[in-house]
């Protein structure tokens, strides 16, 4: 099975996906789309694939669109469910969502290129005000994410003993702290997760590239 990958190497929520499909060990055809505020996100030939504008899209093999990182990745587990990126135990697998959706809903959109934009637009804004914003958010973010993990059983990655779904959302935002400038030591658990997903091919392979906007 090969899948088309309307794709960014420097999206977050693209670099997700491709993890995800590594890991499943599914083929995957990469379209590139350029994004930013006259990029191909923006066109009419792409928005008329994905009406959000927004990356990653991907076409199934049957010719069917789905967007959005999370309801792809949903969709990979249900279609391919080994390896399993998902616990069995119902709660483990809450857990492993909420862990992801940390990332994915509370921390990553209030990053993105177009809230950035828009910062950089409003009165009083200046050179130092979108890094700052990022670094706050980045930072709460992440602190979060090391609480939520520090409360569950001691493991060697995000949901237990292989990488899974919470993984591949915290890679690449680790990933991107790491390049705003801080330190994940200052995230112990975070930062031991990290150290074991960076001998992970798929995450190593498919991360986000340098430089790398969140």
């Amino acid at each position: 099975m090969t899948v088309q990958l309307y794709d960014s190497p420097v999206s977050s929520a693209c670099a997700r996906v491709r993890i995800a499909l590594a890991l499943k060990g599914i083929s995957f055809e990469r379209i590139a789309v350029s994004i930013g505020p006259q990029a191909d996100q923006r066109g009419a030939a792409y928005l008329a694939v994905s009406p959000q504008g927004l990356v990653p899209a991907l076409i199934a093999a049957d010719g069917k669109l789905l967007t959005q990182s999370l309801a792809i990745i949903e969709y990979l587990e249900e279609l391919q469910p080994l390896p399993a990126l998902l616990p069995a135990a119902p709660a483990a697998r809450a857990r492993v969502r909420a862990l992801a959706l940390a990332i994915a809903a509370e921390t990553h959109p209030l990053l993105t290129g177009r809230v950035a934009e828009r910062i950089d637009a409003l009165p009083g804004s200046d050179a130092a005000t979108m890094p700052a914003w990022r670094r706050h958010w980045m930072s709460v973010g992440l602190d979060a994410v090391e609480a939520l993990l520090a409360r569950g059983s001691p493991a060697a990655f995000c949901g237990g003993d292989a990488p899974g779904m919470a993984d591949v959302f915290l890679y690449p935002q680790a990933l991107n702290a790491e390049r705003a400038g801080f330190d994940l030591a200052r995230w112990p658990t975070v930062a031991a997760v990290m150290a074991r997903l960076r001998g992970v091919p798929a995450f190593v392979e498919h991360g986000p590239a340098l430089p790398a906007p969140v």
